[in-house]
């Protein structure tokens, strides 16, 4: 059942307001996140999950991020259970604020563009959660990302990726790349489709995203000033390993994460 995909009208006349309250918290919050950086992920940044239990550092992890998600006004809200560790989490991919979204529910090493490293805050932050960067385009980066995400698979801890290969636009989700599936075949660890939506009153909000020809700065700017929403985290059924089918693998994560984003009692 497919639910109206709407946009926030442009015209908010309590945008202005939300600054005043809330660029104050946003910078106490990076105080914070430095904070948090400095002193918890350098002492205790390797921890993994031991019988199902989170360490200290995850949940930190996740409190700083699910308080900067309320900050930018929207409500982090989990359907269904994350995976025990190591697993490899694919989510379909909007903005930088999936990164956030997603660690709100579960701390994970995420594979992202190489070009996140150089902005600021979110460049920072995702290096020092163990973020893996890539060059698109680049043939070697891509090998040395492969071997690093099968290496932290292999530690016990989980990663996550988008398989798209970048950011779609209103509310469009595109193919997936197979070959990033190869590092759970290679670690042998399971896979679990994570679809990522945004909603209000009941209709899902495709520009909560990047728009098309929208930079970092523009997008980060509108959602700071954005009225309330859901952001939600679907922790979807995880995908059969398949040795000889790793297109299949992607195309069946795909598939259930598109249901997802349109089925209103997902």
């Amino acid at each position: 059942m497919s639910i109206e995909a709407v946009s926030a009208p442009d015209r908010d006349l309590l945008r202005p307001l939300r600054y005043l309250w809330r660029v104050p918290l946003l910078l106490l919050h990076v105080v914070l996140g430095i904070l948090l950086c400095g002193f918890i992920l350098t002492w205790n940044r390797h921890a993994v999950m031991k019988s199902g239990r989170e360490p200290f550092t995850h949940r930190m992890i996740r409190a700083w991020s699910k308080a900067l998600m309320r900050i930018f006004g929207l409500r982090s809200v989990r359907v269904g259970q994350p995976m025990r560790d190591a697993v490899l989490f694919v989510a379909n991919h909007t903005s930088w604020i999936d990164i956030e979204l997603l660690h709100s529910q579960r701390a994970a090493c995420f594979v992202a563009k190489a070009e996140i490293a150089n902005w600021p805050l979110v460049g920072w932050l995702a290096a020092s959660g163990g973020t893996i960067f890539h060059r698109r385009g680049n043939n070697h980066s891509l090998a040395t990302v492969m071997q690093a995400m099968v290496e932290r698979l292999r530690e016990g801890r989980s990663v996550a990726v988008f398989p798209e290969g970048g950011t779609g636009h209103n509310g469009v989700l595109r193919v997936f790349h197979a070959r990033i599936f190869q590092a759970a075949l290679d670690a042998e660890v399971a896979v679990q489709p994570v679809a990522l939506r945004f909603m209000r009153d009941g209709r899902r909000q495709i520009d909560a995203g990047f728009r098309e020809d929208e930079n970092f700065l523009q997008n980060f700017l509108r959602m700071l000033g954005g009225a309330p929403m859901d952001a939600e985290v679907h922790f979807l059924e995880q995908v059969p390993i398949s040795q000889d089918g790793r297109r299949r693998m992607a195309d069946l994560a795909r598939e259930r994460i598109a249901k997802a984003l349109e089925d209103r009692a997902a």
